[in-house]
C-alpha cells in the first residue's frame, strides 16, 4: 500500500481482533450506520458490530442488493460514504449489481466482504468466490486483506479514495483469519496518496479560452449533471448562469442541481427530455457542460450532435474528456473551483431572443404532451397526473427516489424540486429494484425530509422484500406504486417499433394490499381519479410508513421521445 504523505490525529494503540479493528475503523471514519447481510465468513465483524450498537447501527436488509441500493440512497442524500457488509460466495456476488451501479453513476460506497481463511483461497472452499476478480471492473479500487495488521490502513485508504475525486465504489474482502487475528490497533485517515491526484488543478488559460467563447457566444446553451452535486456547487453554478444569461438543461443525475423555477432551467435532456433542450442543442453555437459526460442517452446519434458548436467541458475526470463529444475547450477540476473562476472572468450578458426560442418550443410541447399528460381526457389516470399531484402537495420540497422506466421518465419530467439532492435514480446502469432500497437508505441518511418513493410494479417486486426492512426498522418512507400491469417501457418500445407484439412484458401481479398489509403498512389502493387528492395528502399527513397503489392506464407512452439511432434534432412529441 501507499504510504501516508501527510498524517491527521491517530488512535491510541489497543489490541484488537481484526474484527473489532474492522468496526473500529468505520466508527474513527465517522461513520453512524451500515447496511449489510451477515453469514459466516463475515461473522466476527457481525460479532464486534454486537458490542457498538451505541455508536454503529447496523441495517438488517432482506438481500445484499437490497444493502448496496439502500447505502447508495443513504450516500446520495447525504453526500456521506455509503457502507454495506456481506459475506463471502453468494453474499459477496449478490452486491455486484448495486456496486455496478454505484460506480457508473459515481456513487461513493465503501463495500466489506467476508472471505474463506487465507489458507483455502484457490482451493474451491465452501463459498469461496474470486470477489476480487469479479469486482474489479465495477469498482474504483478493491484489495483482499488477508491479515490483521492490514485492516486499518485498508479501510482508511479505501474511504479516503471512495469519497475523493470523482466518487465511486470501493471493495475490501477480508479473509476469516485476519477477521480473528490480533492486532494493535492504530488509525490514521488517509488524506493523500503518492501517485494519486483526485482534483486537477484548473488550467487559467483554459479557463480564458473558455470565457472568450462565452462572452462570444450569441447562442449558449449549458448542460449540467450529477458533478454539480458531488462538488456541491450549485450555488456557483446559478451565479455563473445568472450573471451570463445562459440556458441551463439537466441530465437526469443532475436534476434538483438547479430549482424547478428558475428562468434559466430549459427543462430535462435526452431520450425522454424536452422537446426545446433536445432541439436547440443543434442550434447553439457555444455547449458548455458541466459534471455531466455526455451519455448516449443524452446525445442520440454522436454523428449528428451539437456538430455546429464549440464544445467547452468542466470535468474533474480526465478519462471524459473527449470520450465521446470532441471537446474544444476542457477545464479539468472540481466543478466548484473552476466555476468560482469562470465566473470571475466572463462578462455581464443576457440572451433574451435566444431564451424566447426554447419558450415558444416549450409551449408546442405543452400543447401536444404535457397538458394530455396532466389533464388526460381518459377514465384512465395518468402516470403524470399522479407525479403533479404529488408535487402540489408536497411544494417541491420532497426527495423523490424511483425506479426504472416508464414512471422513471414520467417523475424526472414533472416533478418540480427547490433543494439539490432531492432526486435518487439510478441513471447509467438503469437497474430495476433500485428504488425500494434506495429509498429506505435515503430515509435514514435525512430523516428529517419526506422521502417518497415512485415505483413501477416490476421494479417494486424485484426488490419486493425489502418492505420487511421498513416494517422492522420502522422506516416512515412514502411508496407510491404506478401500476400499469406492464414493462412499460420495454411494452412502449414494442409498441412503437416492433408492431405491437408484446413479447414478455405484461405481468400478472398479486395482490399488492395483502403483501403490503402482511408486513404492517398502512395502504390504499387508488382507481378513480376522484379519489387521487384526498389519497396523497393521506399518505403525506403519515407519520409512519405508507404505500399507495395508483392504477394507471396500461399502454400510455411517455413523450417525447429521441429513438434509437436518431438525432437530437428528431426528438417526437407523439
Amino acid at each position: 500500500m501507499e504510504t501516508l504523505e501527510k498524517q491527521i490525529t491517530k488512535t491510541k494503540n489497543k489490541t484488537m481482533t481484526g474484527a473489532q479493528a474492522v468496526v473500529q475503523s468505520l466508527i474513527e471514519e465517522g461513520v453512524d450506520r451500515i447496511f449489510g447481510y451477515p453469514g459466516g465468513a463475515i461473522m466476527p465483524v457481525y460479532d464486534a458490530l454486537y458490542d457498538v450498537e451505541d455508536k454503529l447501527t447496523h441495517v438488517l436488509t432482506r438481500h445484499e442488493q437490497g444493502a448496496t441500493h439502500a447505502a447508495q440512497g443513504y450516500a446520495r442524500a447525504t453526500g456521506k460514504t455509503g457502507v454495506c457488509l456481506a459475506t463471502s460466495g453468494p453474499g459477496a456476488t449478490n452486491l455486484i449489481t448495486g456496486i455496478a451501479d454505484a460506480q457508473i453513476d459515481s456513487t461513493p460506497l465503501v463495500c466489506i466482504t467476508g472471505q474463506v481463511k487465507s489458507t483455502l483461497l484457490g482451493s474451491d472452499a465452501f463459498q469461496e468466490t474470486d470477489v476480487i476478480g469479479i469486482s474489479m471492473p465495477v469498482t474504483k479500487w478493491n484489495f483482499q486483506v488477508t491479515k490483521a495488521a492490514e485492516i486499518p490502513e485498508a479501510i482508511a485508504k479505501a474511504f479516503y479514495i471512495a469519497r475523493s475525486g470523482k466518487p465511486g465504489p470501493v471493495l475490501l474482502d477480508i479473509t476469516k483469519d485476519a477477521q480473528f487475528e490480533k492486532v494493535d490497533f492504530e488509525y490514521q485517515p488517509f488524506v493523500s496518496m503518492r501517485s494519486y491526484q483526485p482534483v486537477p488543478l484548473a488550467d487559467h488559460v483554459k479557463l480564458k479560452q473558455a470565457a472568450e467563447l462565452i462572452d462570444q457566444s450569441k447562442r449558449p446553451l449549458v448542460l449540467f449533471g450529477q458533478g454539480l452535486i458531488l462538488s456541491n456547487a450549485e450555488e456557483e453554478f446559478k451565479t455563473f448562469i445568472e450573471k451570463a444569461g445562459l440556458p441551463a438543461a439537466w441530465t437526469i443525475m443532475g436534476l434538483s442541481a438547479l430549482d424547478s423555477e428558475h428562468p434559466l432551467n430549459v427543462g430535462m435532456l435526452g431520450m425522454h427530455g424536452n422537446y426545446a433542450p433536445n432541439k436547440l442543442t443543434n442550434e447553439c453555437d457555444v455547449l458548455i457542460a458541466v459534471g455531466m459526460r455526455f451519455d448516449d442517452r443524452v446525445t442520440g446519434d454522436l454523428n449528428r450532435y451539437a456538430k455546429q458548436a464549440k464544445v467547452i467541458h468542466l470535468e474533474i475526470d480526465p478519462a471524459e474528456i473527449d470520450k465521446n463529444v470532441k471537446t474544444d475547450v476542457a477545464i479539468l477540476g472540481d466543478a466548484k473551483e473552476s466555476l468560482k473562476q469562470l465566473t470571475r472572468i466572463i462578462n455581464p450578458n443576457s440572451h433574451f431572443q435566444w431564451l424566447k426560442r426554447f419558450r415558444t418550443l416549450e409551449k408546442e410541447e405543452y400543447e401536444v404532451v404535457i397538458n394530455k399528460e396532466l389533464n388526460p381526457d381518459s377514465d384512465q389516470l395518468s402516470m403524470g397526473e399522479v407525479v403533479h399531484c404529488i408535487n402540489e402537495r408536497s411544494d417541491g420540497k420532497s426527495v423523490i427516489v424511483t425506479d426504472v422506466g416508464q414512471h422513471q421518465m414520467v417523475a424526472c419530467r414533472y416533478a418540480r424540486f427547490r433543494k439539490s439532492k432531492s432526486m435518487i435514480t439510478s441513471g447509467g446502469l438503469g437497474t430495476m429494484g433500485f428504488c425500494l432500497p434506495a429509498a429506505i437508505g435515503a430515509k435514514m441518511g435525512a430523516p428529517e425530509k419526506q422521502v417518497i418513493a415512485i415505483v413501477g410494479d416490476g421494479g417494486f417486486q424485484m426488490t419486493i422484500q425489502e418492505l420487511g426492512t421498513i416494517f422492522q426498522n420502522d422506516v416512515p418512507v412514502k411508496i407510491v406504486l404506478l401500476n400499469n400491469e406492464f414493462l412499460g417501457m420495454v411494452r412502449q418500445w414494442q409498441e412503437l417499433f416492433f408492431e405491437k407484439r408484446y413479447a414478455s412484458t405484461h405481468m400478472v401481479n398479486p395482490d399488492f394490499q395483502t403483501i403490503v398489509s402482511g408486513y404492517n403498512i398502512k395502504s390504499r389502493l387508488v382507481e378513480d381519479r376522484s379519489e387521487l387528492k384526498d389519497a396523497v395528502q393521506e399518505m403525506l399527513d403519515s407519520k409512519e410508513s405508507f404505500f399507495l397503489e395508483v392504477r394507471v392506464g396500461k399502454e400510455n407512452n411517455v413523450f417525447p421521445m429521441v429513438p434509437t439511432g436518431a438525432s437530437v434534432s428528431e426528438i417526437r412529441l407523439k
